[in-house]
Formats: C-alpha cells, structure tokens, sequence
C-alpha cells in the first residue's frame, strides 16, 4: 500500500481555524485569488511559495520530463501545497492549479515557510511531517521528477541514479533496448548512442550524457551562490558532522552554507544500516539519518549547495590579518566568503594497485552498496574487500541478494569491525571469508564490464581466479584534504592536525581543540587527525564545533568593538 493510502492525514493534514490565524502571522504577503484552472505554480520552478487554502480548491499533479500528468490530490480550505523543497526554495516537483471553483490561497516564501516551522511548533510539526513524507511518496509512487532513458544500464546511468537517489529526488530510468516509448524519445530527440544517457527534467529540458553539476542544476538542487555575500561559517561536507555543524550554527543564529560536490550523508549516507547509532535500537539507514540531518538543516535556514566541488581555500597567507574573511573556490568558478571555514570534508576509499582498477569503475567496481547497485548484482556472485564496519554493513545489505559473496581482508575481522557485526557475517551461508588475500588482477571488457578477479595469498603461497560481475572496495580511508593546500597543518598520512600549540603568527591565544593551525579554521570528523571513526563521534564533533566558532567570531569582534569606542 502506498503512504497516500496508509497516511494520508499526515501527508495532506487540514489546519483548524486556530492553525489558520497562527500561520497567517507567517505569510509572505496578502491572500490572492486564482480564476478556475489558473496555474499557480509550475514543475521546475525555483523559490516558489507554499500555498495556504483559504477558500475554493487547489489541483496538485506530478509530470516527468514525457510530460505525462496524472493527479496527486485536490487540496481544499486549510490545507497547504509544497514539500521538502519549499524550505530552501529549490525546484518544485509538482505543478498547482487552481480547481473548478478558483482559489484564494495565502503565499509562504521559503523564507516565512521556515519562520513559521520555527514560530509555532504546533503548525511546525505539522508542516514538517507533511513536506517529508509528501517527498518520500513523490519517489516511491513514481510518475514525478526526472526521467533517464539508457541503453543497457550504463556506468553514466548508474551514476546519476546515485547522485539523484542519494540527494532524495525521484526519477524514472527507461531502458531503450526494451521500451519502445524510450526508444521514440531517442529518434524524436535525434539523440546519438555517445549522447546517452539523456536526462529529461521535470521542466522539460533535454540533458545529453549529463554531469552532477549539470543535473544539479538543471533539478534546482543547486543554489544561485552571490560571492558577495560573507557567512558566518562555511561548512565543506555535507556528512555527518557537517550536517551536524550547520544544524547546530544555523539553530543559533549563525549563517551557513555547506558544500559538498556529490551529496548529503558522506560515506555514513552509503550505509545499508547503522545499528550501533545511540537511540536506534533497530538500526536505520545512512540515508534515512542524513536525510533528516539535511532536513533539519534547512528548517533553521542552512544554505545546502549539491553538487559543487571546493578546489581551494584561499587562507591569505602570511598577508592575513585577524578578521579578514576566507575564501572557498569552486570547480565551477564560483567562489564563496565566510568569517570561519568548517572542514567536514571526510575521507574516500583507497583504491588498491590493481593496473586495470579504473577500466571498471561503475562497469563492475563500486565504492558504496545502495539499493541502485544490489539490484544491478541480484542473484550474481560477487566480491567485497574491506575489513571495517562500513564493510560489514555492504556485507550484511549485500549477502541475501546475492548467490555468493566473498569477502576479501587481509587480517583478522577482529581488529577492525564490531562483534555484532562479524557475529551476523558468520551467519550467513552464502559468505566465504578470504583472510589475509588480496586481490591482484581484474578480467573483463568495456563492453561485457568484470568478469574475473585474482586473489592472491599474503604470504605469495597461492593464486586463484574467482568469477565475479561486481566487486565492492570499502579498503581504508585517504582523506580529502587535496584542495587545503598549504593554509592548514596535516600528519603524515594527511589528516589535519587540530587544537595543538600551534605558533601562530598575530594570534595571542592557543588554538581552540577542533581549530586548526589556521585561526578561524576549524576540522571536524573523518578529516581530522585522531578522530574516532563513528558516525556518534562525527556528530558530536560537529556540535562542540559551534560553540569554538562563536569564541572565535566573538574574539574577531571584539577589537572592533574597542575600535568604536
């Protein structure tokens, strides 16, 4: 059954006479009246409002890049249009009309739709249970979003399922060698073979073999950024303690923009399940606990730029004077200000020296196990290397979809994973565990993607060749910390080094226990040298991180303020 079906009073909930006057204190401007079967909003449609009933009936449908429409509801007095992309006035995904008997409606800006959910936690609460589910239901009913049409299934095809499934936006994938509407859309489209795959956004708009960047874009995921503007805190990845950082800054009045160039949740997003996550007692998904960290981010008016790619901070050098702002560079050109810099940038997976590694990179070889690569690797035998818990995680997600997994370490699980988990791996009667082996060697094509790896024991004494379609590599963690430069100090293996008695020119204090050699420059997370590595930890360090940040910015002011006097 669908959550229309199961939960439609919270999905569509109708606002009594005393919720109506409360919200009416939030609204962007004055009531307005719409002729039967006006539009009041489109699909695609940057910052459009939220519309509170007030009289007649507004028509919501859904429309994919086809632009075949069908209807999501008839909205009536006290009830509200928008979802999750109404507190940040990104892309809408659904178009509204007005109904037979016009409507009058009452407009709430992204802005006033977030003062009103911080206002009256009663609406509040309301608002925030509707947007949420009305998002999931866009993206497990289908009919709405972007529409990706491919021939074969595609690495391109693969990776932009990611990106959107990862980012919480709904799409449809049409396969032209077995649908023969995909394969119309293609010859009307005049679309070449190295075009594909082609995207259709909601608006219509035609994207050929696209980027992230692109489809960001395109979707209204990605902010129009003013480098004018200077924030408070600019938080460089959006995981767990990045989302962590800007919920707490943003709650407490800071202004913040995270930034991250692929999406929200990092690896922890990636996650089948986390189960030791204090107040889970069953466990819950990375992307479910990254989706409601995100969330939470933009109800206290965090700004969330997906996808950009920060290339360089731009720390002045030896000519900065206490108080100057920092600068953020993007791939894309762009550049961002902000008074202190969160380094929430995380770690990636090592990609071991195996010659033809790159050949397969999403044509057999994968870095995380989403639901987009189970169903690609059902009822096939694959591989896993990696010995820690995100390891056995994919493990545990993977092996019930699977005819055989191997699991590739090269010591014992003991130094490395949870007991709960190495205990449900030794459960499953489909898992080989390979210890002290590494793989060596892939076999495969272009074309036909993996088809063998060789494992090889440690200690030289054996070679063997193991079929496999899919490999999964979760070996190890390099931090992302190439676009640092020189501005903050890192160990040996790259991780930045926090809270020592750094000699800081022009500074008469010691650094704050999660600042950087930097002043103003703060580490938090996997990034940071000597973190633990849990997502519990990353999320208290992205709380403690806030109230370091106002020490700082209150230090900064502070000869301002003598100044003036």
């Amino acid at each position: 059954m669908s959550l229309a079906d199961t939960r439609f009073d919270q999905l569509f909930p109708i606002l009594d006479a005393t919720q109506i006057e409360t919200a009416k204190r939030f609204a962007s401007g004055p009531p307005r009246t719409f002729a039967p079967g006006e539009t009041i909003y489109e699909v695609g449609v940057r910052n459009a409002p939220a519309w509170l009933v007030l009289d007649g009936g507004l028509e919501i449908v859904r429309r994919d890049g086809l632009h075949r429409e069908s209807s999501v509801v008839s909205l009536s007095s006290g009830q509200f249009s928008g979802e999750v992309s109404a507190l940040a006035g990104q892309g809408t995904l659904a178009a509204g009309h007005a109904g037979p008997e016009g409507c009058t409606a009452l407009p709430f800006d992204a802005a006033h739709v977030r003062a009103l959910v911080i206002g009256s936690a009663d609406v509040g609460e309301i608002l925030m249970r509707a947007f949420i589910l009305r998002r999931v239901a866009l993206i497990q009913d289908g009919g709405a979003g972007s529409l990706i049409i491919d021939r074969g299934g595609s690495s391109d095809c693969i990776r932009l399922q990611g990106f959107l499934a990862r980012n919480g936006y709904p799409y449809t994938v049409m396969d032209a060698d077995s649908d023969a509407e995909a394969r119309a859309a293609i010859e009307r489209f005049g679309i070449l073979p190295h075009e594909l795959p082609l995207m259709i956004c909601p608006n219509g708009a035609l994207l050929k073999k696209p980027t992230d960047a692109e489809a960001g874009s395109c979707l209204g995921i990605t902010p129009v950024l003013d480098p004018n503007l200077v924030y408070d805190v600019a938080v460089v990845g959006a995981g767990p303690a990045g989302l962590a950082a800007a919920v707490y800054a943003a709650s407490e009045g800071l202004s913040v923009i995270v930034l991250d160039q692929r999406a929200f949740g990092g690896q922890a997003g990636a996650s089948a399940r986390i189960e030791n996550y204090l107040g889970f007692p069953t466990g819950i998904s990375g992307q479910a606990l990254a989706g409601r960290a995100f969330t939470q981010a933009q109800k206290f008016g965090a700004e969330v730029a997906i996808p950009l790619q920060v290339v360089r901070l731009d720390c002045g050098g030896a000519d900065r004077c206490a108080g100057d702002t920092f600068k953020l560079e993007m791939s894309s050109g762009c550049t961002v200000q902000a008074r202190t810099v969160v380094i929430a940038s995380g770690a990636r997976y090592r990609r071991p020296d195996i010659p033809n590694l790159s050949d397969f990179d999403g044509n057999g070889v994968s870095y995380w196990a989403s639901p987009i690569e189970a169903k690609l690797c059902e009822g096939e035998e694959v591989a896993l290397i990696g010995g820690g818990n995100s390891a056995g995680q994919g493990v545990v997600y993977l092996a019930p979809k699977v005819k055989r997994l191997t699991l590739v370490v090269r010591r014992d699980l003991e130094a490395t994973m949870s007991r709960y988990l190495i205990d449900r791996i030794a459960a499953l009667p489909n898992v080989e565990l390979k210890i002290g082996t590494e793989v060596v060697a892939l076999e495969g094509s272009s074309a036909c993607g993996l088809i063998s790896a060789t494992l090889r024991e440690r200690n030289g004494a054996a070679t063997r060749a193991l079929p496999l379609r899919h490999l999964f590599l979760f070996i190890g963690a390099d931090p992302n910390t190439d676009w640092l430069e020189s501005c903050v100090e890192v160990d040996a293996k790259g991780f930045v080094v926090t809270g020592r008695g750094f000699s800081v020119a022009g500074m008469p204090r010691a650094p704050m226990p999660l600042e950087t050699s930097m002043p103003g420059v703060f580490a938090i997370g996997d990034v940071r040298a000597n973190s633990t590595k849990r997502v519990g930890a990353a999320i208290g360090e992205g709380a403690a991180v806030v109230a370091q940040i106002h020490q700082v910015l209150a230090l900064a002011a502070e000869p301002a303020r003598v100044a003036a006097e």
